[in-house]
């Protein structure tokens, strides 16, 4: 008798990232088909990262992006992976309004922030210690701010680019203030991967995320016109500048002086309170790193 050929079986593997530039950028290729994925199959899920940190405490994701500030509460079930990462370097979310202040005077203000799983939000913080948040979708910060609905706001992604345009005023700028404080890089969003995968699992996707970032650094001009499609409005110059701030060196490999970084982050919030203790930062290379 003569066997009939098998199949060979392909995983599913539940990837989650943003519908922002960075991301569209670093996940092009393995969207488009453009890389190979040896075995594997990615199902994509697309959440702001307030969501996504919400869905990694649930263990819902196989790997997924989250906040630097929401790795503490999934650490017991997630690893991170070396690649994907995005980290300012003296540049970073920031409290914008209406009119010029001091950062001494957002003490007690109404602050619009994207989410208190963030790590803009942990940063503010550290920084001003009491203050009213008042949480909603980020792309939504702007308009509040401007309406007089809270007294300032606190910006990530492409708004960090966009605000000058609207006529609104920089407050604090994290990134400059993490580099003054700690003289470290910033470390503000991480990929995970669940602990339950296994290691070589865990490494071959991090070999994956990291084919795929330097399929795009290759073919900048098709990865930057895909990521466009969640640019809000935001042209080409700008989306330029927004994908290169955040998709570089530490993406593809996280440096020393940024898991540095991520333990200071760490120790400092808890030391203020806001973290029960101090995760241990373990990181998932590839193979082929």
């Amino acid at each position: 008798m003569v066997s009939k050929a098998t199949t060979p079986s392909v995983r599913t593997v539940t990837v989650g990232h943003t519908p922002d530039m960075d991301d569209a950028f670093m996940f092009y290729a393995i969207a488009q088909g453009k890389i190979p994925l040896d075995g594997l199959r990615i199902e994509h899920v697309i959440e702001d990262i307030q969501t996504l940190n919400q869905r990694a405490r649930s263990l819902q994701l196989d790997v997924t992006a989250i906040s630097a500030a929401a790795y503490p509460f999934i650490a017991k079930d997630y690893w991170i992976l070396s690649v994907g990462s995005s980290v300012g370097q003296n540049y970073g979310p920031l409290v914008v309004a209406t009119r010029g202040m001091n950062p001494d005077e957002l003490a007690g203000k109404r602050i619009a922030v994207p989410g208190r799983q963030t790590t803009a939000y942990l940063l503010l913080r550290l920084a001003v210690p009491e203050f009213e948040p008042v949480e909603m979708r980020f792309e939504a910060i702007p308009e509040a701010v401007l309406r007089g609905e809270v007294d300032a706001g606190l910006l990530i992604h492409e708004r960090q680019l966009t605000y000058h345009d609207q006529g609104l005023l920089p407050i604090l700028d994290f990134g400059m203030w993490w580099h003054k404080t700690v003289g470290l890089p910033l470390p503000l969003g991480l990929n995970a991967v669940k602990r339950t995968l296994g290691k070589p699992l865990a490494m071959q996707l991090a070999q994956i995320l990291r084919d795929s970032i330097l399929y795009a650094m290759a073919n900048q001009d098709a990865a930057l016109a895909d990521a466009l499609r969640f640019g809000r409005g935001i042209d080409l110059t700008r989306a330029r500048q927004f994908v290169s701030m955040y998709v570089n060196e530490e993406t593809l490999s996280l440096s020393r002086h940024s898991h540095q970084a991520l333990r200071e982050l760490y120790q400092r919030a808890h030391a203020a309170g806001l973290l029960p203790d101090v995760p241990r930062v373990t990181l998932i290379r590839p193979p082929r790193a």
